[in-house]
């Protein structure tokens, strides 16, 4: 019966965390459960729950890419670069945007794959070399005068209501499912992520398939930058810094494994909920971003602890 009740509490921890969270913050605070403030909590994570999904192709397959965030920041400056320097099409630019940034997880995905060097390492040398390279072409300065059609993209609503970076979420959230769920992409994933050398046994491709999951991180990461450039409205050096910390807690909140080979969208997605109802909960609370770094750090060891010993358990 104790091993039953454990393992039913396991399956549901996230979503009970997440109720309560709501719960607790709506009786501190009625604002917390207005409909303005879900649609703005829906804004908030929609960037990170894009690179969450691809992020979580990452993890499943026993990788992990810390670059994210200063992909988002090189992008977005050599979008404004295109755009406003060279006078290209914006939305020319975007893709082009979202084509760097695939390319830099693809190889990233090379490195890792074909010389062995630990993701950690290859992908904390990319971060910051990408930073780096943000603030020599930027001059450490923002870069303003995207068109104001773009601003929609990151600020608009469908039918005054919904956020439409929400929407490019929940298309990235489908997308993820599908992929994960209904095709042998998604189960090669599992395999290489449970183990490697059983997956290449049993005849898949276990170079390419690892690449290819750094590559559709990149390819989100994009989409997401885009996305973020359009809400701001200009070309930052120094946005999305530790982004990539948000982005890993929400997914191994959400119950995927950082020893590869365990966790599925919907968590994932569930997991940057609760880390954007921290952050907005806590907002009105109105406690600092400091205590907010405090307590995503907190929840970050204390599932990655959890996930140990459920792993323990097991064997």
């Amino acid at each position: 019966m104790t091993h039953k009740f454990s393992e039913i509490f396991r399956k549901y921890m996230i979503f009970l965390i997440f109720i309560v969270l709501i719960i607790g913050f709506s009786i501190m605070s009625p604002a917390f459960f207005a409909v303005g403030n879900a649609m703005n909590i829906i804004r908030q994570i929609s960037m990170m729950g894009i690179v969450t999904v691809g992020f979580t192709f990452v993890l499943i397959g026993g990788g992990l890419d810390l670059s994210v965030g200063s992909q988002i920041a090189l992008m977005d400056i050599l979008i404004c670069c295109m755009i406003i320097d060279a006078g290209m099409n914006p939305v020319l630019a975007m893709v082009i945007g979202v084509v760097f940034t695939t390319a830099v997880g693809t190889f990233n995905g090379f490195i890792i794959t074909k010389t062995g060097i630990p993701p950690l390492i290859a992908t904390l040398a990319m971060q910051t070399a990408l930073r780096g390279a943000a603030f020599v072409i930027s001059n450490g300065f923002p870069k303003y005068g995207i068109p104001d059609w773009m601003k929609l993209i990151g600020q608009g609503n469908l039918f005054g209501v919904f956020p439409v970076p929400g929407i490019i979420m929940v298309v990235v959230i489908v997308f993820g499912i599908m992929l994960l769920n209904k095709t042998y992409t998604g189960r090669h994933f599992y395999a290489l992520g449970s183990n490697e050398e059983a997956a290449r046994l049993t005849g898949i491709n276990v170079h390419f398939t690892r690449i290819l999951t750094y590559a559709l991180l990149g390819l989100l990461t994009g989409i997401a930058g885009v996305v973020m450039l359009c809400r701001t409205g200009s070309g930052q050096p120094n946005i999305a810094t530790a982004f990539e910390m948000d982005v890993l807690t929400a997914a191994v909140l959400g119950g995927v494994s950082v020893n590869g080979g365990k966790g599925t969208i919907i968590g994932a997605i569930i997991g940057a909920a609760i880390i954007g109802v921290l952050n907005n909960g806590m907002s009105i609370m109105g406690a600092n971003d400091y205590w907010q770094q405090i307590i995503k750090g907190a929840v970050l060891l204390a599932v990655v602890v959890f996930d140990s010993f459920s792993r323990s358990d097991k064997k």
